[in-house]
């Protein structure tokens, strides 16, 4: 079983499109909250109302850091996903964290982000634009099947 921590921006389908295509293979998939609400609002629902947006923000990060941690802790390879719309720090700093923790990287961004994210790339075992190209190395992992 090899488990896979899926991080990173949550506004395309990328997860889906590389869970689809290791259909049969043996993985376990694991990602954050993907419900941009819920993400924001976990703290407060959980742990009790905040008038400060601050405070609101800072409770609901705390909680999902728990989440975070766990997920990566536990992966044997993390994937993190930049998108191009935004900005994910949140995303910069899961990859940090994992390599840090020693864990197998594959990042996952456009052309337009290769300048900003050279330092990121260079912790990663491999840099694709592609979320199938994610599949395709799962599968050679497991199989050493190559892309037919």
């Amino acid at each position: 079983m090899l488990n896979v921590y899926l991080s990173g921006e949550i506004h395309t389908n990328w997860r889906e499109e590389i869970i689809g295509a290791c259909s049969g293979l043996n993985v376990q998939f694991h990602a954050p909250v993907t419900d941009h609400g819920a993400s924001d609002d976990c703290g407060v629902s959980i742990l009790g109302p905040e008038a400060d947006k601050y405070w609101h923000d800072h409770k609901g990060a705390m909680v999902n850091a728990i989440r975070t941690r766990k997920g990566i802790g536990d992966a044997d390879v993390v994937v993190v996903r930049f998108g191009e719309k935004y900005k994910q720090w949140n995303a910069a700093f899961d990859a940090g964290y994992a390599s840090a923790l020693g864990k197998s990287l594959i990042i996952v961004h456009g052309p337009d982000h290769q300048h900003a994210l050279k330092e990121v790339d260079a912790a990663a075992l491999a840099v694709t634009d592609d979320p199938k190209k994610v599949a395709d190395i799962l599968r050679y992992v497991l199989t050493s099947a190559l892309p037919a």
